[in-house]
């Protein structure tokens, strides 16, 4: 099986940052591509950010480009969500999700975290 766990969500300030991890069991995590996704309280589940397998492409929801950063380290099987400038919209459960093969910005992926709350407090 493979599994998801994502951790680093919490409550912070409206400017302040947090950097989500999400580690991946199973034996192929570099045959995966990796995205984040979020749903904020009332609303679907929405894209955030995708990278693809070997770490060489990234992609952005409109907004938050030039906030968040999406990178991996294969070696540790873990993806990384970097938050910065968050805003009290950015509040809401984000989840890890992998899709093996290419990326994508759509919820067409095969596995999918619990989730981990992010408040951004103004």
């Amino acid at each position: 099986q493979v599994q998801l766990v994502e951790s680093g969500g919490g409550l912070v300030q409206a400017g302040g940052s947090l950097r989500l991890s999400c580690v991946v069991s199973g034996r192929t995590f570099s045959g995966h591509a990796m995205g984040w996704f979020r749903r904020a309280p009332g609303k679907e589940r929405e894209f955030v950010a995708a990278i693809s397998r070997g770490g060489n492409s990234a992609y952005y929801a409109d907004s938050v480009k030039d906030r968040f950063t999406i990178s991996r380290d294969n070696a540790k099987n873990t993806v990384y969500l970097q938050m910065n400038s968050l805003r009290p919209e950015d509040t809401a459960v984000y989840y890890c999700a992998a899709r093996y093969g290419g990326s994508s910005t759509s919820l067409n992926y095969d596995y999918w975290g619990q989730g981990t709350q992010v408040t951004v407090s103004s």
